[in-house]
């Protein structure tokens, strides 16, 4: 067995790792970039190591500086988690010359499933079964027109080299197909490097089902049952679960036999995952199969009770199999939601910054690492904690909560009831948005393909709105502020007199805030007197009465917490959270968040007819679609900006002129940035 090895990561796979290799006694090399010197990775490995600037090319991607490091510490072996190097056939090459053990596949193995179009053509002679579609070299565009026009549509262009939902685009007809392909090249040859894509028919309403498998160097091989990961936004998962809903044993029987055909098509060694479509007939198509440990990975260790970090490494130390196929059982459902810095509002794109508040309630037994989360059956994979920053460098998920029950609605529920009591202050993210995803009916239900999320945004984008009782969220927004009050007037006060307790002679005036949910205005009229820890909110002609059991905490942030007495959610627990003017309002297991419109901040020329698109996130432009002087309409695409590796349109807010484009195509902005300056078309109105 090993006795060191170096981990090529960073994040919450990193302290995945680490947690288990220390666990088998085996000393762990962290490396880190500049960005992530903080980070809770680099303190908690034995070493750690500084691969350079916060890009990945000078960092994480880089395989002369990785390999280097395990040199200088003396590592046996690298493990690349997922992302990064750790899909990279150089990579495994590079540490084979170096004499340092890959805790992977082999080269030749990962070089061949690497490419979409070359797993395809060795998965065929299986008799494993495909998507109709176009996997050759030639890249030209009449050739792709040509068979574009053959396969038909709907049909996806996919990177050869993708993954994460990264080099994804839907078709529909063949007059966008050139835009499509040029746009799906560009992010390819971004993200991996190759530009290279394929065409494949588009199943109408698939279900995304993957299977685990494991072989070791003594030609044994075995699958971990299936995991259901159709919850996808912009072609990447968001919440999976395992088993999958529905299946038949028969179904589920021929699921891991072709996975395992599958790899043993490839001579494969250590975790691999092959991915499949099952249509609404019931049939299943090979997409593809990732090299490496999933994302998504604790939902199979919560069923099968098996630490699959642990069995890489055996595996790559030249251990047989732990466990063969009869021994292998699905014991409970279990769900793993993703925990991104994004905002869903404004199609779920990346956000950056501190994160003030992460916390996680200690009434829950929340584990970070290995599957014994599954004796509490909840588990928090996380790299977070608070005052650490997301960068712009890196993928924006902070976390994964992971849930296990005997049954899957038993498991649901306690995942949205976790999702619901986690906190996460100080950047955009997806706390909310994920429970309502929980309960939506169609996903409560199981089942579901992989446009329900587009399908539930299209339909509604109230889905994970105000759930709050209206006459509640108003008075307790009006207690946020004068709780707001309280804490920058009065936090360093030990004189009771200083206390604004709202006394007053005669009656109370209504103090009146202004605050938009997501893009609706709201207008609160509130009075708040406390006396004790008693509360009383006059608002919207009636009262509402709360007990206040904590204000303010060591974070520095205003923040109160306490307990709805009187109206709809009476006997719930709220907690009400300040960060700049933006409050987070929990009650029971819903949040909304309000932002306040501080009066200070109120633009002097609000309300005239200049508009302006800005950079939602630091980015750089790759396309501009209009020119000075054109008009333009709302919704019509003005700009491309590309950001964390993914390209992103942004769209003009209304009917205009353009007037001015700041940043040509290749400029470097920050967020905030103005990237079109247009005057509002009055002839349209």
């Amino acid at each position: 067995m090993f006795t060191k090895i170096l981990i090529a990561n960073r994040g919450e796979i990193a302290r995945r790792i680490n947690r288990t290799a220390q666990a088998m006694g085996i000393h762990t090399v962290a490396v880190y970039s500049t960005a992530d010197a903080q980070a809770l990775h680099v303190q908690e490995c034995n070493e750690a190591v500084c691969l350079g600037e916060p890009e990945a090319a000078q960092s994480y991607l880089n395989i002369e500086k990785v390999i280097a490091a395990a040199k200088q510490t003396g590592a046996q072996a690298i493990h690349p988690g997922y992302g990064f190097l750790s899909e990279n056939a150089a990579f495994a090459q590079a540490c084979a010359n170096a004499h340092i053990t890959f805790i992977g596949p082999g080269v030749e193995a990962i070089r061949i499933m690497g490419s979409k179009s070359e797993a395809k053509a060795c998965a065929q002679p299986a008799g494993v079964p495909l998507i109709p579609g176009y996997f050759g070299a030639d890249q030209s565009l009449s050739t792709l027109q040509t068979e574009a026009e053959r396969i038909g549509f709907p049909l996806m262009i996919k990177a050869v080299a993708g993954g994460g939902g990264k080099g994804i685009r839907i078709v529909n007809n063949a007059g966008d197909l050139q835009a499509a392909l040029e746009s799906c090249q560009r992010e390819a040859k971004n993200a991996f490097g190759d530009a290279t894509v394929m065409l494949e028919k588009q199943i109408i309403k698939p279900r995304h089902v993957e299977v685990q498998v494991f072989a070791d160097t003594h030609g044994n091989v075995v699958h971990l049952f299936e995991r259901d990961c159709s919850a996808q936004r912009r072609h990447q998962k968001v919440i999976e679960e395992a088993p999958a809903f529905g299946l038949t044993e028969a179904q589920r029987e021929a699921f891991g036999r072709t996975a395992v055909q599958v790899a043993k098509a490839v001579s494969y060694v250590g975790a691999g995952t092959v991915e499949f479509l099952l249509d609404a007939r019931g049939e299943f198509y090979f997409m593809e199969m990732n090299t490496r440990l999933q994302v998504e990975h604790p939902v199979t260790e919560m069923i099968t009770g098996f630490d699959l970090v642990q069995w890489q490494i055996e595996i790559a130390a030249g251990l047989p199999l732990p466990a063969t196929q009869e021994t292998i059982h699905i014991d409970g459902h279990a769900f793993e939601a993703r925990l991104y810095a994004e905002n869903p509002d404004q199609g779920f794109l990346p956000a950056i910054g501190t994160v003030e508040l992460w916390e996680a309630p200690d009434a829950i037994e929340f584990r970070t690492g290995t599957h014994a989360g599954r004796t509490a059956g909840i588990r928090l994979d996380s790299s977070m904690r608070s005052g650490l920053a997301v960068s712009p460098y890196y993928d924006p998920m902070v976390g994964k909560l992971i849930t296990w029950a005997p049954t899957r609605e038993a498991a649901l529920k306690k995942l949205a009831d976790a999702l619901a009591q986690l906190r996460c202050v100080g950047v955009k993210n997806n706390l909310a948005w994920l429970r309502s995803l929980c309960l939506h009916p169609e996903f409560a239900a199981g089942g579901y393909d992989t446009g329900l999320i587009d399908r539930m945004t299209e339909r509604t984008n109230t889905e994970h709105g105000q759930q709050i009782e209206s006459v509640t969220l108003q008075a307790l927004a009006g207690l946020a502020r004068w709780a707001l009050h309280q804490h920058a007037n009065n936090k360093n006060s030990s004189d009771p007199l200083a206390m604004l307790d709202g006394f007053y002679s005669s009656a109370p005036p209504l103090r009146e805030d202004r605050w938009l949910n997501r893009d609706i205005a709201l207008a609160t009229h509130t009075h708040v007197s406390v006396q004790g820890q008693q509360a009383t909110i006059q608002c919207a002609g009636s009262a509402l009465f709360a007990t206040l059991t904590n204000h303010g905490n060591g974070s520095g942030l205003a923040r109160t917490k306490g307990l709805v007495n009187t109206g709809p959610h009476a006997g719930s627990p709220f907690d009400l959270i300040w960060h700049g003017d933006n409050l987070s309002i929990h009650v029971g297991t819903e949040q909304t968040n309000l932002h306040w419109q501080n009066p200070a901040h109120i633009r002097a020329d609000q309300g005239h007819d200049a508009h302006g698109v800005a950079a939602p996130m630091p980015g750089k432009v790759f396309a501009v679609f209009v020119k000075v002087g054109d008009a333009v309409k709302k919704g019509q695409p003005l700009i491309g900006l590309e950001a964390m590796k993914m390209e992103h349109t942004l769209n003009s807010p209304c009917d205009g002129v353009v007037q001015a484009i700041p940043h040509p195509v290749g400029d470097q902005v920050t967020e905030g940035t103005e990237l079109i300056h247009f005057s509002e078309d009055t002839n349209s109105k």
